[in-house]
């Protein structure tokens, strides 16, 4: 019998750099991301479409995005916001909210990206970038896997098979990696770089659901006239409205939830396992 694999560690620097190797090479790499776990891989049209179908997704289903924390301003094109919205409180915004954890933005697309990792809304091309916020080591394996790969940035999903495939209402993100390999035993290249501590990575972030994270557009602030601006969140995930909230108001912004965020992600459930 084959000796078990030893795990690979987030925060150790040789095992990032295996894994960011492996990802280069093509594989599929779920890496502990804050208090959970993403599945992350190259931003490629063909990589992108084969994760879809090994979740259970549409084949072309549009991706988001993720780099290293210093690099996500340069994912957006800050020349198309709105005039109504000023850059500096937006970018003020977002250094807040990754100073302080796991989020999402949804903005205009800088020109760069591939059409697989933008959409159209409201006439304006946008991509949506997912990162773990700035105290988390995954921010280290990005870098990495940018260097390997000579992009400045990649592919992200959530760590779950797809609601499609399952037949389940919301299929919830893992923060297992034992119970994410399983879900996903059929792929041969697949690489797990897993928090040393899981119960320790949950603990960093009292505030913050065991799930896929808040998605926040600042794209098409809503209303005309209305002050102060108004941006909404898309989806209600692991940080609540009233701390995004909390956030934006001494920027002079209101955040209001989107029609289609009504109800808050859940957290996945396993047996015999307390949050």
């Amino acid at each position: 019998m084959d000796a078990p694999t030893p795990p690979l560690y987030i925060d150790r620097p040789e095992d990032v750099a295996v894994a960011a190797r492996a990802l280069a090479g093509g594989a599929i790499v779920a890496a502990a991301f804050a208090n959970f776990y993403v599945i992350v891989t190259r931003p490629d049209a063909a990589t992108v479409r084969r994760v879809n179908l090994a979740k259970g997704r549409p084949a072309h289903q549009v991706g988001s995005i993720t780099t290293a924390i210093g690099r996500i301003p340069g994912m957006f094109d800050w020349t198309r916001i709105s005039p109504r919205l000023p850059v500096g409180r937006v970018r003020a915004l977002m250094d807040a909210l990754y100073g302080a954890g796991p989020f999402g933005f949804r903005g205009p697309a800088a020109d760069r990206l591939p059409e697989h990792l933008t959409q159209i809304d409201q006439g304006m091309r946008t991509t949506q970038v997912i990162a773990p916020g700035l105290t988390c080591p995954s921010n280290a394996f990005f870098e990495r896997a940018l260097a390997e790969t000579g992009t400045d940035h990649l592919y992200i999903t959530s760590a779950n098979r797809s609601r499609h495939l399952t037949g389940a209402a919301e299929e919830p993100a893992h923060w297992k990696a034992g119970a994410l390999a399983a879900d996903f035993a059929h792929l041969d290249d697949l690489v797990v770089l897993v928090h040393r501590d899981e119960a320790a990575a949950r603990a960093a972030y009292p505030g913050y659901l065991t799930t896929s994270v808040t998605l926040l557009s600042f794209h098409a602030p809503e209303g005309d006239l209305e002050e102060p601006p108004v941006l909404t969140v898309d989806r209600h995930g692991s940080l609540h409205l009233d701390d995004v909230r909390r956030a934006a108001a001494p920027l002079g912004l209101q955040v209001r939830l989107a029609g289609g965020a009504r109800d808050r992600l859940q957290v996945r459930g396993y047996a015999g396992a307390l949050v």
